[in-house]
């Protein structure tokens, strides 16, 4: 039997060699806010932001974190077969809140035997100590990971997007994150307003300096709402292409270390929110084309590979 080397480390891929089968993510919302939509750091959020925060909106509808596990374990399951998960708290900013308020909405999403880890996703700006300790007490006893929205470690991209914080926050999340031996997983966008793919390339090496276990990689898109759908229509900003999108997704993983965990290399933008790229909408076209093109180069994470000879002057702009 012929042995295939992977292209890249799957989260997949990853969570079989923890639990030694299929392990899939539940999508939680536990309503918190965001302080860049609240005023604490900013109003309106970042550009590409909705109001629903990039979430399910299911906290909005009145489910509670439990009822919103037993509804996803019950469709997962039918659906894909599995009996693991991973809670993942996905909409706004999943630290930004007391710790006592913190514990109860994680100890809720863990509480059922089938979930055998949780996903936190929020800000490096809204990690402080107290919560971190909270997060690494969990760690003793099942699977977390933090996961920092970072997209870009450039300080005019951030302050373009209105991230409301700078690349400084990011780095000092990490090394508080990484001293308490929680794993963190690191959201980048790809095509961001003004970004050439050396600035891209250049945010990769330097997460992947940082010692990050994981990272997550998606082209920009427009969605309703936004301030970017105004920079859209205005004509101030145009998406990437597929084929740009899928040469940059690979430009910036050949530099990331083979080991690193990619926990997504493109995106599912909810199809009634999507404005553009409309290519987007086909999630498994997307992801075949990625997978061809990685077939066609034969593309290895952290390769090294030099992709000058593969993308035209067109395709740099």
């Amino acid at each position: 039997m012929t042995y295939i080397v992977p292209r890249y480390r799957s989260l997949s891929a990853w969570l079989k060699e923890i639990f030694g089968e299929q392990v899939r993510k539940i999508a939680l919302d536990a309503g918190l806010g965001c302080p860049n939509r609240d005023g604490s750091v900013g109003h309106g959020g970042c550009i590409y932001c909705n109001p629903r925060g990039s979430g399910t909106g299911a906290r909005s509808l009145g489910l509670s974190i439990g009822e919103q596990v037993d509804r996803g374990i019950t469709f997962i399951s039918r659906r894909y077969g599995c009996s693991k998960y991973i809670g993942y708290l996905q909409s706004y900013t999943n630290t930004y809140g007391n710790p006592d308020q913190l514990c109860r909405l994680y100890k809720e999403a863990l509480q059922r035997p089938e979930v055998v880890g949780l996903a936190i996703g929020t800000r490096p700006d809204c990690v402080p100590d107290p919560v971190l300790d909270l997060l690494a007490d969990l760690h003793h006893h099942t699977l977390i990971w933090v996961e920092y929205g970072l997209q870009s470690i450039h300080s005019k991209t951030l302050n373009l997007i209105r991230r409301g914080h700078g690349p400084e926050e990011f780095f000092d999340a990490v090394q508080r994150t990484s001293s308490r031996g929680i794993p963190i997983v690191v959201h980048l966008i790809i095509g961001l307003p003004g970004e050439s793919i050396d600035d891209m390339i250049q945010t990769a090496r330097a997460v992947a300096a940082a010692g990050v276990q994981g990272v997550k990689l998606h082209p920009l898109y427009v969605i309703r709402g936004t301030i970017l759908e105004s920079f859209y229509t205005q004509g101030l900003y145009q998406p990437m292409t597929e084929v740009q999108a899928a040469q940059t997704t690979l430009s910036i993983m050949e530099v990331l270390p083979p080991d690193m965990v990619m926990h997504r290399i493109t995106s599912d933008p909810h199809p009634e929110e999507l404005i553009a790229p409309l290519w987007m909408l086909n999630r498994n076209e997307v992801r075949k084309h990625l997978h061809e093109t990685m077939e066609k180069l034969d593309f290895r994470q952290g390769s090294h590979m030099k992709w000058g000879s593969h993308l035209s002057n067109h395709d740099r702009k």
